[in-house]
């Protein structure tokens, strides 16, 4: 019996629903995570601006400039809680950000390059204006180096705003936000690895790019147990801090080695699951008032395992690792780098060619770069617009794009080291954090109580 075209569709259109809805799953949890982590964010970051003007101030510098002092054999590493913070915890958080990327790129919104080049295309666009920008303003005089400080944008902070608009926020229009994000993350960690090296020791990077290729060995030889990559991914990254690249750049490049294949199959796991379920149900025949016996405790143990090899290692990794970068990391970041002591006017601290490079490039050249070569790439034909998506949400969420913070507080560490340059580039971000989160929440909020048709899909 054949078949009827009209059936033989609907099939096929419900087996790739079907298919989508892990990653659908998996994307709303991430988006949830990111703005709960959002709220947690802007707590600590007003609790460091606070600090560092109260009249505890002295306390705040003094915590952050604690010395910690780590020795093994006859290396000695002694560096300020700060620089801990900023060059061993950052590594974890851009290792999140590299299996992110790794699996955006091979499952999920940047995996079919059709719809990749809208977000790639807009996120591009929020990279090259701002850092013009910035780098017109301050061309030849002592800030100059900071032109990658408005490239960034803050993912968690920028989906806290979509999600405080509620349910009339369209899936589609924080799908694009979540893809720009990473591709701008993408961007930064290039910049870093590129442009924001000191001295660089070919002697260490060989020694990193050792370590790195065991990690690809370990992986071509389907070594799943994430011990192995940790070791070898603690002297990439100690590798990597004697080198002079800064040593974030190894967690990404330790996150790309990371395997995504699974032991077993969707319907090995379901065939396997039911078999030990059953011997589950067998052996409850002997039951136990306290304690599960030894033929229950055999078939928990095998579905354990079982539960292991159908996730692959980097969802498994980046499921464990995200609630403490989003809800620990990054705040604890937050407080020990956000503190800025303000002891002259806001006008003219902002009034230097370094401020009014971040504060345009943020808040200007974020909104004009990603609505104009998110509107040049459809133009051009290089890429699609959604249907549910409008050039109204699109430019919104430019504006939102427009929230450096986190990326951008790190690349001016990087550029300035401590000092004013460092304060001035500080007060700069947040001030123009803030207005692109509050124009970019009015517009959008206008615009679904306008046209509440636009968030129903």
């Amino acid at each position: 019996m054949v078949a009827a075209p009209h059936d033989t569709n609907q099939a096929r259109k419900l087996s790739r629903l079907r298919a989508r809805q892990p990653v659908r799953s998996t994307f709303r949890e991430f988006v949830h995570l990111e703005a709960s982590g959002g709220v947690v964010l802007l707590f600590c970051t007003i609790a460091a601006f606070a600090w560092a003007n109260s009249p505890f101030r002295e306390s705040y510098f003094a915590l952050w400039h604690t010395p910690i002092t780590i020795e093994f054999g006859s290396y000695v590493i002694e560096e300020s809680l700060l620089h801990w913070i900023n060059d061993a915890l950052m590594a974890i958080f851009f290792f999140v950000v590299g299996l992110e990327i790794k699996r955006e790129i091979l499952a999920g919104e940047l995996a079919e390059p059709r719809k990749a080049a809208l977000p790639i295309a807009a996120a591009i666009g929020g990279m090259v204006v701002p850092a013009a920008i910035y780098a017109v303003l301050n061309a030849g005089g002592e800030g100059a180096r900071g032109w990658g400080i408005p490239m960034a944008t803050d993912i968690a902070f920028a989906l806290a705003v979509l999600t405080v608009l509620g349910s009339r926020v369209p899936t589609s229009l924080k799908v694009f936000l979540t893809a720009l994000a990473i591709v701008d993350d993408l961007g930064a960690i290039l910049v870093i690895a590129i442009f924001y090296a000191h001295g660089v020791s070919w002697n260490w990077l060989g020694i990193a790019a050792v370590f790195l290729l065991l990690c690809v060995f370990a992986n071509k030889v389907h070594v799943r147990h994430p011990v192995p990559y940790a070791l070898l991914g603690l002297v990439v990254w100690f590798a990597f801090l004697q080198s002079g690249v800064h040593a974030t750049v190894a967690g990404v490049l330790v996150a790309m080695t990371i395997p995504v294949r699974r032991a077993i199959d969707s319907q090995q796991f379901l065939d396997r699951t039911r078999g030990l379920l059953r011997d589950f149900e067998e052996a409850s025949a002997f039951k136990s008032a306290l304690l599960v016996n030894s033929g229950q405790q055999e078939a928990l143990r095998a579905l354990e395992e079982a539960c292991e090899n159908v996730e692959t290692p980097l969802q498994r990794l980046e499921n464990t690792h995200h609630g403490w970068v989003v809800f620990g990391v990054l705040p604890l970041f937050a407080l020990a780098n956000a503190g800025v002591t303000i002891e002259e006017s806001l006008p003219s601290l902002l009034g230097s060619p370094v401020a009014l490079g971040v504060v345009l490039g943020l808040v200007v050249g974020k909104q004009v770069g990603v609505t104009l070569f998110a509107w040049l790439s459809v133009r051009f034909g290089l890429a699609a617009m959604p249907e549910e998506l409008s050039w109204g949400q699109v430019y919104g969420v430019a504006w939102l794009a427009g929230i450096g913070f986190t990326m951008s507080l790190f690349v001016g560490t990087l550029a300035f080291g401590e000092g004013e340059l460092l304060k001035t580039a500080k007060l700069a971000i947040l001030v123009a954090s803030v207005a692109s989160g509050l124009v970019g929440y009015l517009i959008l909020r206008r615009l679904f109580a306008a046209k509440p048709e636009l968030a129903q899909k």
